[in-house]
């Protein structure tokens, strides 16, 4: 029973520091950092350059499919790596398991480049 009580106290802890730290450190450098605002400061800053024109702009959906399907196919060489180092315990199964997950992604990729999302044009 204090194993399990002993487990959750620190657990606790650790929460309470993960809230109380960052709280703290934002409070402490409000107080310490110098508080002059100007006009100045209060401008846009775009290399130097007096910004014109509106701020909105709008994007071809394309790049943000490209952003989507790259973050995807980045998440999996997360996936492949514990995969790569746990091959030798795990065997056959292991290889059956990844081949089904690479099949999957390819299913997707393929579905992306027969959707024309891959083009550039």
């Amino acid at each position: 029973m204090t194993e399990y009580t002993n487990n959750y106290v620190l657990v606790s802890v650790f929460v309470l520091l993960g809230l109380l730290l960052p709280v703290a450190a934002l409070t402490l450098g409000r107080f310490l950092r110098p508080h002059r605002p100007t006009p100045e400061k209060g401008k846009p800053y775009e290399s130097g350059i007096e910004p014109t024109g509106t701020s909105w702009v709008r994007y071809n959906v394309r790049y943000y499919l490209f952003a989507l399907l790259f973050v995807i196919f980045d998440v999996e060489t997360v996936f492949l790596y514990p995969w790569a180092v746990a091959y030798n315990q795990l065997g056959l199964f292991a290889l059956v398991e990844v081949l089904i997950f690479i099949t999957l992604l390819l299913i997707g990729l393929l579905y992306a480049w027969k959707k024309k999302v891959l083009t550039w044009t």
